[in-house]
């Protein structure tokens, strides 16, 4: 099961990818929000960096205006690696390189067919450990001391 969030900037970029997500056999949990109310986009970054930290998802997917804040805010989360990626190379290579759990982009940012090609990368993508292991375990050690 993949988790998602968003804020009110990206309601609608959040169905599309729900509904892409699901065309590909993939469960997805909603964490909102639903509503076209100005809300916090941390709120949301939290609640899915949460479920992937404690593996009650295994990944996620968190949308807003920009996909910058809404990083920010995921990987103040013990053990979450969230990646802002506007085109699929960066995405790919979050997933090979770097392991992320949590893909993150701007719905005024990216339009849907582009968040597709993003959110496919970055599904198809696999971490290749290795000397990339060594670095994600570095990243590890420096949030374990901070």
């Amino acid at each position: 099961m993949y988790a998602i969030g968003n804020d009110h900037a990206a309601i609608e970029l959040k169905e599309i990818i729900k509904k892409h997500l699901e065309a590909r056999g993939i469960e997805v949990k909603d964490f909102g929000t639903n509503e076209n109310v100005s809300c916090n986009y941390t709120d949301y970054a939290e609640a899915v960096a949460n479920a992937v930290a404690k593996g009650e998802c295994e990944r996620g997917i968190l949308i807003c205006g920009t996909g910058v804040g809404i990083s920010i805010a995921a990987n103040k989360v013990n053990g979450i690696r969230a990646c802002c990626c506007s085109e699929p190379f960066s995405a790919k290579l979050s997933k090979q390189h770097n392991n992320s759990n949590i893909l993150c982009f701007g719905a005024r940012v990216v339009g849907s067919e582009l968040a597709k090609m993003i959110v496919d990368a970055w599904l198809d993508a696999e971490f290749e450990g290795g000397r990339h292991q060594t670095r994600v375990d570095m990243i590890s050690a420096i949030e374990s001391r901070n």
